[in-house]
């Protein structure tokens, strides 16, 4: 489960808008759930929850530490579930969108799986934050190169603990393709026929290295990081925490 500052920051998000808006029993559908983190603590609150992940190592992981009956886990597409007629009083996408080819077409399906008046809650990192533009996009080029500075930070990764696994998912392939910034969000938003009505910071260096090897046994620098994140311009931002509505023409 979730010990980190940004991960709890990110729960409180979605569990306060959720308990705002839909009936306590309502249903939710999390997309790329994972080890199922979030689907678990929501189904704790009494919501009805269905996690599905393409990864069968994430939802094994999700199904063992499943505890409640309201809360389910499937290995599918999303897609595989828009035949069932089922919709969903609020979907959330948790840093789903960067690991995606086509996120534009998780959105249509998500068009068709969401009620007219449901919500849309969507995270995903800044891609041009501290960690994506200092450290992801930097690594993702080195392997791509396999040179010398490549084979030289595996080894020091590997002696530092990092083993590119997260508490979000067990899933083999994490690798960010997308990077997106508020403006391409809003964009995207308008062209799927979405508004956004809720606009979150993350954090903002807690988890960039060599902070993260100080940060990750502090927890309270890593709320104050997210503190800080909440008065800095978005651009600075490690990630974005967003709520989705259908528009009026979306809803016709």
């Amino acid at each position: 489960m979730y010990t980190r500052a940004v991960d709890l920051k990110r729960l409180k998000f979605i569990t306060d808008i959720l308990k705002d808006s839909i009936p306590e029993s309502g249903n939710i559908l999390d997309i790329g759930c994972g080890n199922g983190n979030i689907s678990i603590h929501l189904g704790s609150q009494g919501f009805n929850v269905l996690g599905v992940d393409i990864s069968e190592k994430a939802i094994n992981t999700a199904n063992q530490n499943n505890s409640y009956s309201n809360v389910s886990f499937n290995a599918i597409g999303a897609e595989e579930l828009v035949t069932s007629g089922t919709s969903y009083d609020a979907i959330i996408c948790s840093e789903v969108l960067e690991h995606l080819s086509e996120p534009e077409n998780l959105l249509i399906t998500i068009s068709l799986l969401l009620k007219h008046n449901g919500k849309l809650i969507i995270t995903v990192p800044n891609g041009n934050g501290p960690r994506e533009a200092l450290m992801t996009k930097p690594m993702q080029w080195m392997r791509r190169k396999n040179n010398f500075f490549w084979k030289i930070t595996k080894i020091v990764k590997r002696g530092l603990g990092y083993d590119g696994k997260t508490v979000q998912s067990d899933a083999d392939d994490l690798e960010h393709i997308h990077f997106f910034t508020k403006k391409s969000l809003s964009k995207m938003a308008h062209q799927h026929k979405y508004k956004i009505s809720k606009f979150e910071n993350a954090d903002f260096i807690e988890d960039l290295f060599p902070f993260s090897l100080i940060t990750k046994r502090i927890g309270f620098l890593q709320r104050f990081d997210c503190l800080v994140a909440d008065v800095l311009p978005h651009q600075l931002t490690g990630g974005f925490h967003t709520l989705w509505e259908k528009s009026e023409t979306n809803q016709q």
